[in-house]
């Protein structure tokens, strides 16, 4: 970034310092008014506080000094996440079920980082998750659990980032396939586990999985559309359940296998959009919920939401000019209104499946994944990546390695790997194509903070998404 770049960016900067001092005297004027404060007001303040002043602090300092801050302590979080790979500390035992997890965020962040492990090391982590396979299919919590959705996914996950012959045959396909199949649900969600909690997550870890594999199947498909358009909410975004509260990362999750399954166009998208955008705050970064605080991890969450969003713009184009067109004194039939509600009167509704049909068939959607990046098309972001960026580096950023929640927070292999991959799809959300190289002006600081490009449906690297879309799909 240039000077006069940075010069421009520290007087934004300074700007949004004093428009935050204004309105952080008025909550606190407020605030005295009020005998009893609640709790996520009070929190509200002291985070806005501490962001600020990370602001304040940026926009005073010279310009090599800005550099500096911006500059991705590369090193540093390749050591962190590597280290924690080979030992983690006694207090780590309460997250014994989740050891697929620890090796998907890791994993990811080096794979984001653009390094790779060691021969023994990528040797051991095939051989730890090949433990973790259930003999009935699934991948379990660790060696001896049970099978669980979320943890599939994010041993799938792994394996994919580890790429070659050995970790991609090592996943039983026919089992994991017969495993989701006892999962799935009469009014299409899916259980986490045998006689688990059924909601949006499963399955988006479900769909994301059969389709990565290709065992995405007509079988697994059915009603999940209904059950994840059962979920959005009046805001817009979606919740974990029908009747829950619209949440960032059930959002991510059921816009995504929407995707997946060729039912997007089912999505109410232009009311998900401004429930979505809305959600990056004045601290830059991103809010989970409505009125609740700033989370780096949601910078993959919302900012992965956007980010696909962007990409389905004649599909919200299509919705809006429909909207406008059919007004309370219209003519319209309730057998139009009807075909027109459930998508299939809609040629949108694959459009990113394989030869643009209008209703998606076996051939279709199990090519959505590659078709959604082979048929990326430039568009403006929805959000203001250079801001994000900012919260990424300024305030989740730890020097010493691994990135957090926000400040006077800790860092942690989460927030690590969602941190990084929100960075990355900011770096790359004006690109021409889902891998060129972006342009230096919209990667804030050092160029040398470039990541790996995403696939942002499945979050991973997309190079190695397509060795394993080669692996998977060369028998189709």
């Amino acid at each position: 970034m240039s000077v006069d770049e940075m010069k421009k960016e520290g007087e934004c900067g300074r700007r949004q310092w004093i428009l935050s001092v204004y309105w952080r005297e008025m909550d606190q004027e407020s605030w005295q008014q009020s005998r009893s404060p609640t709790v996520s007001q009070r929190d509200q303040w002291v985070t806005e506080s501490q962001v600020f002043e990370i602001y304040q602090l940026f926009s005073s300092i010279p310009p090599n000094a800005k550099s500096l801050m911006l500059e991705l302590q590369r090193d540093n979080h390749i050591d962190y996440v590597t280290k924690s790979l080979r030992h983690l500390a006694p207090a780590f035992s309460v997250l014994d079920a989740n050891r697929p997890w620890l090796c998907y965020w890791n994993l990811h962040s080096i794979a984001l980082l653009g390094e790779s492990l060691d021969d023994e090391l990528h040797d051991n982590t095939i051989d730890f998750l090949n433990r973790c396979q259930d003999p009935n299919g699934g991948y379990a919590g660790g060696p001896g659990q049970m099978s669980h959705l979320a943890t599939t996914y994010a041993a799938v996950n792994s394996l994919i980032t580890l790429g070659g012959q050995k970790a991609l045959a090592s996943i039983n396909r026919d089992k994991l396939s017969g495993f989701l199949r006892r999962m799935k649900q009469p009014n299409g969600g899916f259980r986490m586990h045998d006689e688990g909690e059924i909601d949006v997550r499963a399955c988006y870890t479900a769909i994301s999985v059969a389709s990565v594999l290709n065992i995405l199947d007509d079988e697994l498909i059915q009603n999940v559309g209904d059950y994840i358009l059962s979920c959005q909410t009046y805001e817009g975004g979606i919740a974990g359940e029908p009747g829950s509260e619209a949440h960032g990362g059930y959002t991510f999750c059921g816009l995504a296998a929407m995707i997946l399954i060729g039912e997007v166009n089912r999505l109410d998208l232009p009311r998900l959009v401004d429930w979505v955008v809305f959600r990056q705050g004045k601290e830059c970064g991103f809010q989970g919920r409505t009125n609740k605080l700033v989370d780096g991890c949601y910078s993959f969450w919302q900012g992965g939401a956007v980010a696909l969003l962007q990409r389905l713009y004649s599909i919200i184009d299509e919705q809006m000019t429909r909207a406008s067109e059919i007004s309370p004194t219209s003519d319209v039939s309730e057998e139009e209104e009807e075909e027109s509600s459930d998508g299939n009167s809609s040629d949108a509704t694959c459009h990113f499946t394989h030869g643009g049909m209008s209703e998606p068939s076996l051939a279709n959607f199990r090519n959505i994944g590659y078709n959604f990046i082979n048929e990326w098309r430039a568009r403006e972001p929805l959000f203001h990546s250079i801001a994000l960026q900012q919260y990424i580096l300024l305030c989740s950023q730890e020097q010493e390695g691994g990135l957090r929640d926000k400040p006077g927070k800790r860092r942690d292999h989460y927030h690590t790997c969602y941190c990084l991959s929100g960075l990355s799809l900011c770096q790359y959300s004006w690109s021409k194509r889902p891998d060129s190289p972006p342009l230096p002006k919209v990667v804030l600081g050092p160029y040398s903070n470039l990541l790996e490009p995403i696939h942002p449906l499945y979050n991973v690297v997309l190079e190695r998404y397509r060795e394993a879309h080669e692996f998977f799909f060369a028998e189709s």
